[in-house]
């Protein structure tokens, strides 16, 4: 700041402080009224968002704790619908299955079944 600023900013120190002083008790007891006010208003907000995060954050524990204990039960023909998706898996390895659990028919056309997969990868590339 250069000389004149500061000689400005000390003058209006001054004269601040003397009309401070000269404030009669009933104007100066408004205004501290309204500084309060004011500085509530500001604050009041901030109250209202403290006071609903305690409730909040207990629905969200309670909610969670929820959802982690409680789990629904099977259905009763689960043990009955899985039973195809592991025999669909066990038909879809690209190992041929073991001789003895299949029919031993299917041995005998194996021309066929090597001509078929072929047949079925040039349609599928189409």
């Amino acid at each position: 700041m250069t000389s004149p600023d500061k000689h400005l900013e000390q003058r209006a120190r001054e004269l601040w402080h003397e009309a401070a002083q000269r404030i009669d008790p009933a104007t100066a007891g408004r205004l501290r009224v309204a500084r309060r006010q004011a500085l509530d208003a500001v604050q009041a907000p901030a109250r209202r968002a403290v006071r609903w995060l305690i409730p909040t954050g207990a629905f969200a524990v309670i909610a969670l704790a929820t959802m982690l204990v409680w789990q629904p039960l099977p259905p009763p023909h689960a043990s009955t619908a899985m039973q195809p998706a592991s025999s669909a898996d066990e038909l879809d390895n690209e190992l041929p299955p073991d001789a003895d659990k299949t029919d031993p028919n299917l041995y005998q056309n194996l021309d066929f079944y090597g001509w078929l997969a072929s047949a079925g990868s040039h349609a599928a590339a189409r």
